[in-house]
């Protein structure tokens, strides 16, 4: 798989990473086999690059990707983040007892004594940028992280971190359903030379085969809460996925690998990190960085799926709440 450098001075890494979010079960229960079948899939695909959080299953994603390294001589490059908190008075800290306990357990759960990259995985208000980036400073100079991150942040958060120690990447959900990182962070991110990770590229499975359906989704599970997928909303954007679904297959590719082809052709210091339970979805989009666009193709993506096409918002207001806001 062709590779990016993970930041101007990090490592090279596959062009696309490996999120284990659903390793934890948030879209569906799954089991440690499966979770293993695919990393060994991710792997011989050519990916490098894993992406996990402590709270991914309350600590099941990183102890899976630990007994994978544990019975594999793979050394791929580790990503995981800390911030989110049991505590209804302070949903997110980054303070630097927090921050440094939580990372320990990472890395005790992964079965390593440093990570790539460390993300705050919200910012913290009550936190400055600067005294945060000092925290994670402190944890590069000791050795237990090559760098650092941010997630779902600003503009301005990024240059305050960056300003005291440089950023390694930064993570936000951005796909052809979540266009936001548009309007500036991107452009930051590039000036800078931090990585920018988008999350969520397939956006929560309406670009797998087949498509994410409502009718079929748990009681209570992750995505019941977004609005975009809520009735009023459903139908409007199914319509439009569904044209670019038939657009994809016309041309002979997966709807996620076109998906994915049109995020790394958005700027070289991009380098999505889609997930899945399946080791058969994750063939269907592992080819997206051999995929070329013409400038039709381009031109055809956008007025299938203009900015600003999906009805609804991205999160609900409690999962909004924790995301920095700048437009």
């Amino acid at each position: 798989m062709k590779q990016r450098r993970l930041g101007a001075n990090g490592p090279l890494v596959s062009a696309l990473g490996f999120g284990c979010l659903s390793f934890g079960g948030i879209f569906g229960p799954t089991t440690e086999a499966e979770s293993l079948h695919t990393l060994d899939a991710a792997w011989e695909a050519g990916i490098t690059f894993l992406d996990t959080a402590n709270i991914y299953g309350k600590g099941v994603s990183e102890t899976v990707i630990g007994r994978w390294l544990a019975t594999r001589p793979h050394r791929p490059h580790i990503a995981t983040k800390a911030a989110f908190t049991d505590d209804p008075a302070r949903r997110i800290d980054n303070r630097p007892r927090h921050l440094r306990a939580e990372l320990e357990g990472s890395l005790k759960r992964l079965g390593v004594d440093h990570v790539t990259l460390f993300y705050a995985h919200r910012h913290d208000p009550q936190v400055p940028a600067e005294d945060l980036a000092g925290t994670m400073a402190r944890l590069v100079a000791e050795g237990k992280i090559l760098g650092y991150g941010l997630s779902e942040v600003a503009p301005h958060t990024l240059e305050r971190a960056h300003a005291v120690h440089p950023v390694m990447a930064v993570q936000n959900e951005y796909s052809l359903w979540t266009r936001l990182p548009e309007l500036g962070l991107i452009q930051r991110c590039a000036a800078l030379g931090v990585a920018f990770v988008p999350f969520s590229p397939l956006a929560r499975g309406v670009f797998g085969s087949p498509m994410a359906d409502p009718g079929t989704f748990a009681p209570g599970e992750f995505r019941t809460r977004i609005p975009r997928f809520h009735p009023e909303n459903w139908p409007a954007n199914r319509a439009r996925l569904q044209a670019f679904h038939t657009f994809a297959q016309a041309g002979g590719q997966s709807p996620a690998a076109l998906a994915l082809a049109w995020l790394l052709h958005r700027g070289d210091h991009l380098i999505p990190i889609p997930g899945t339970r399946s080791a058969a979805h994750l063939q269907a989009w592992a080819s997206a960085p051999e995929i070329t666009l013409t400038p039709a193709d381009l031109e055809q993506i956008d007025h299938l799926l203009p900015p600003g096409w999906a009805w609804g918002d991205r999160y609900d207001d409690a999962q909004s709440a924790t995301a920095e806001r700048y437009c």
